[in-house]
This record gives C-alpha cells, sequence and structure tokens, in this order.
C-alpha cells in the first residue's frame, strides 16, 4: 500500500489529499487538509510576494509535514500554481521550501493545470461537451472540451484575490469599480479566439469561488450536506440572483450569508465574477459543480500509469 500525497499551492489556499494506493490501482483517499494562505496578497504590479504570506505559507506547509511525515511507503507530489508562477522572487521561495522543509515544489506550467483541472473532471462527471472553469485566487483555467477530447486550453491571470485587489471589490463595491471589472474580464475573454466554440455549451465550475456558489444556494433551499455539491447543478437565473444578493451587500452583510466562509467574503465577488460572465458570454443555461480538479487529476494520472504498467506486465 502507497500513500501518495498531493500538496496543490495555490494563490489564495494550500491543500493536500492523501490517498492509499494498492498495487491494483485501487485507491481510498484517508485525509484532506486545507489552509487559507493569501500567497498572492498585495503582490503588486511588481509580482513580489510578501513575506507575511510566505510566512503563514510556510506554517501551512509544516502542519501538512507533521501529518504526512508519520506515514509509511511515502509518495509526494508538491505542485504550486499561479501565485508561484508570476512571482519574480520564485526561486528564493522554492528554495527555502525546499531547505526548511524538504519538500520539491514543481512550478506547473498554466495548461498543465488545465490539463490536470480537465482528467479531475472528466474522471468523476459526464464531461463530454463542455467549457470547464476553475477559478483560482490568481488566474482561471478555461478548457473547451468536444466530443469527450479537450481541443483548448488557457490560463488567464484573474482570480478571485487579484480581481478583488485590483477593482476594490473586497467591501462596498462601487458601480464603477464593478463596471470596470466587468469590462476587463470581458475583453479577456474576446481575445481567446476559440471560446465562442463553446457557445451554449453547459459549464462546468470549480475551485473555491465557484464552489461556494453551489453551497449558497444548497444552504438557501435547506439542502441537506451542504458540501456535498458535485455534481450539483444551477440554472442561470439561480446563478444571477444569487450573485445580485451578493453584489449588494457590504463586507459584514457577506461574511453573515449561510455558505460564505468569512475567510472567502472579501474575495467572493471577484472570485464569481469569472464564471458568472463565461456563462452569459457563452450563452450557457446551466453550470454543474465539482469538487474534483487539479490534485484529483494528478491522482488519476498516476493510476493511469500503474494501470498501464501492470498492463505491459501482464503482455
Amino acid at each position: 500500500m502507497e500513500n501518495f500525497a498531493v500538496i496543490d499551492l495555490g494563490s489564495n489556499s494550500v491543500r493536500m489529499t492523501i490517498s492509499q494506493i494498492s498495487k491494483n490501482a485501487t485507491y481510498q483517499t484517508v485525509t484532506q487538509m486545507k489552509k487559507y494562505v493569501r500567497l498572492s496578497e498585495n503582490m503588486g504590479v511588481e509580482k513580489i510576494r510578501q513575506p507575511e504570506a510566505i510566512e503563514r505559507t510556510m506554517a501551512a506547509l509544516k502542519g501538512f509535514k507533521d501529518v504526512y511525515e508519520k506515514l509509511d511507503n511515502l509518495t509526494i507530489k508538491a505542485v504550486a500554481t499561479a501565485a508561484v508562477r508570476q512571482a519574480t522572487n520564485q526561486k528564493a521561495f522554492l528554495k527555502r521550501v525546499k531547505n526548511d522543509l524538504g519538500i520539491d515544489l514543481d512550478v506547473i506550467s498554466g495548461s498543465q493545470e488545465a490539463y490536470y483541472d480537465y482528467v479531475g473532471v472528466s474522471e468523476t462527471l459526464p464531461a463530454t461537451n463542455c467549457v470547464i472553469i476553475d477559478t483560482g485566487g490568481a488566474s482561471a483555467e478555461i478548457i473547451l472540451v468536444q466530443n469527450g477530447r479537450v481541443t483548448n486550453l488557457i490560463s488567464i491571470p484573474i482570480g478571485s484575490v487579484t480581481l478583488s485587489s485590483k477593482f476594490d471589490l473586497a467591501d462596498v463595491v462601487s458601480a464603477q469599480e464593478f463596471f470596470k471589472a466587468v469590462m476587463f474580464v470581458e475583453k479577456i475573454f474576446q481575445n481567446v479566439w476559440w471560446l465562442k466554440n463553446g457557445l451554449n455549451l453547459p459549464i462546468i465550475g470549480l475551485g473555491g469561488s465557484n464552489r461556494t456558489l453551489a453551497k449558497i444556494n444548497r444552504r438557501y433551499n435547506n439542502l441537506l450536506d451542504t458540501d456535498d455539491i458535485h455534481g450539483y447543478q444551477l440554472r442561470d437565473e439561480q446563478v444571477n440572483d444569487t450573485f445580485q444578493r451578493i453584489l449588494g451587500e457590504n463586507l459584514e452583510e457577506r461574511k453573515k450569508v449561510p455558505g460564505i466562509s468569512k475567510a472567502r467574503a472579501d474575495i467572493i465577488v471577484g472570485g464569481l465574477i469569472p464564471a458568472i460572465l463565461l456563462m452569459n458570454y457563452l450563452d450557457s443555461d446551466r453550470i454543474t459543480f465539482s469538487t474534483s480538479g487539479l490534485r484529483e487529476g494528478i491522482l488519476f494520472e498516476k493510476l493511469h500509469d500503474m494501470i498501464k504498467l501492470n498492463v505491459d506486465k501482464q503482455g
């Protein structure tokens, strides 16, 4: 039995999933951990990670290490995404993580991140023809799937933390700043030449902000197990009504909305803009939510490799 730990260092949070994998490539997830670190906070146009954010991240990674270092037959796959990918002081940070914690962080490209999202989604949800969007803290990955195949994918530098900071969306949202944010994102969409090929296709949303949208609606409709959102679906009218309510609230009011964690209340407006504008841009009438994404994609890739190896050995 192999213990396989996947660490995903994002812009807003760092997460770890530990799965036990048998020799026949079956698995069981035994541990899931998450810490909010806001690694991309106050990076500014210079794209320099700030000392406070680095210390929060180091503390979170140390907490993960305290858990996984007790396990036998351990394999670790640790990846970093947009906040580290974009940072000008990337090398110094990676060196410190390696020296202090012994963790080799693999800074994956935006395209690789998007592909792992696709694998994680397609293994757990029907995804024959759809557009997948993963909204993170500093980037959003968009994948066009046609006839069960990835035809195009992209990572764009818009996320919950970056949009909220750039357009002052944390507390009371002014009409002027909201308009500028919408125009900014729509302009980016217009420059993705293949995106209109997803016209009228359903959207699959992942990432913390999009999952929060699902949780808000499940709480609002008094559904049991509000965190059980994998495969949960909302129509465009429900999405727009929910966003309008949130948009009209200040930070303290948002913190009291069932389904929104206090740690996400200041970035939820910026975090929902990409998916909501994408639904409108593609005239999509529904969004399905996935809790399976990057970390699961890495796990499934490993399982596929194991299965292929087993088949080759038998052949």
